[in-house]
């Protein structure tokens, strides 16, 4: 296997070229687009500063696009909400799907709702047939527009494409995307479907990266392997799916899954979480990054820690360094 790539996330805190560029410099292989808050076209500036940093640095960037596919998000709010723990809210506060406004409307009060992988959780406090379902904060936040959903106990069969994922993908070419990645996936014909599109948009090169995001993707995960170039062990809502707890094992399995079948996988989610807004990041994410490495990720990822945190460029450097120095400890 090569070196392990490095990859972070674009977006406003590494729009410009001159932060870009600095990136690069550190280390960074590509970036990730997150096309559940944004598309190829209304990304365009950015897309072409990455552009024009990767040739000023002589690189030959990777360019991700992870798509929305089934995942289940909430809707747009003119500003955003903020939760306080121990508050109420109303379920009209929150621009919630129809299928998970159904489903609550149809579920015993108790029901718990985690948004923004995880980050806040409600309860349902009241059944619609009394007050009107209201929602108990239990763990609160600032709630902005386009975050995760889950319902714990809940599956939503929801197709492996939007209408938009179709047009995003039949673009992907013109702005010069490597790689896609699909979230959620629960079976190979998702991938089949993802691939096909692919291959009708003249994309056949573009690789197809699986996210692991739930039981279904853990549980076919030997059937995935064949259909994809890499696994993603997703972590953000394949902790929602289970106790935090239990996702460590479950991370390790998924690794051992793709060395034995000669699979690369990447880690992503919260790895260098605390430099959203510290200049260093905690022993314990440095530990994270360097067990993911030894386990044989063939690459890593920060997200939020380059789209919008305060130093983009630190997180690279600490995501890279960290990288070099577990693969050294691999050869000994």
């Amino acid at each position: 296997m090569g070196k392990v790539r490095i990859y972070g996330t674009i977006g406003p805190a590494c729009k410009e070229k001159k932060i870009l560029k600095q990136m690069f410099q550190e280390g960074m292989d590509g970036v990730r687009l997150n096309l559940s808050h944004t598309s190829l076209e209304e990304a365009s500036a950015l897309i072409e500063s990455l552009h024009g940093a990767a040739r000023e640095c002589g690189v030959s960037p990777e360019l991700l696009i992870d798509m929305q596919g089934p995942e289940l998000r909430s809707g747009y709010l003119k500003e955003p909400v903020r939760l306080e723990a121990g508050g109420l809210a109303r379920i009209e506060d929150i621009p919630f799907p129809d299928s998970v406004k159904k489903t609550l409307e149809e579920s015993d009060p108790g029901q718990e709702i985690l948004l923004d992988d995880g980050k806040i959780l409600l309860k349902t406090v009241f059944p619609s047939h009394q007050q009107g379902i209201m929602l108990h904060v239990v763990r609160g936040g600032l709630l902005e527009s386009r975050k995760s959903v889950a319902l714990p106990g809940h599956t939503f069969r929801t197709p492996a494409m939007t209408e938009n994922d179709r047009d995003q993908l039949k673009r992907a070419k013109d702005y010069g995307v490597t790689a896609v990645m699909q979230p959620f996936v629960r079976s190979r014909e998702d991938l089949i479907e993802v691939r096909n599109v692919l291959n009708q948009s003249g994309c056949k090169d573009v690789r197809l990266l699986a996210k692991i995001e739930n039981r279904d993707g853990i549980n076919t995960l030997e059937d995935l392997i064949p259909y994809c170039a890499e696994i993603v062990i997703a972590r953000g809502d394949l902790g929602n799916a289970m106790n935090l707890w239990e996702l460590p094992a479950v991370q390790k399995h998924i690794s051992a899954i793709c060395r034995e079948a000669g699979r690369d996988f990447m880690v992503v989610t919260q790895m260098l979480d605390s430099m959203m807004h510290r200049q260093v990041p905690t022993r314990a994410e440095v530990s994270d990054i360097f067990n993911a490495v030894a386990d044989g990720a063939s690459s890593v990822m920060v997200t939020g820690e380059t789209a919008a945190g305060d130093y983009p460029t630190l997180a690279i450097r600490y995501l890279y360094r960290t990288v070099r120095e577990a693969e050294k400890y691999k050869k000994l």
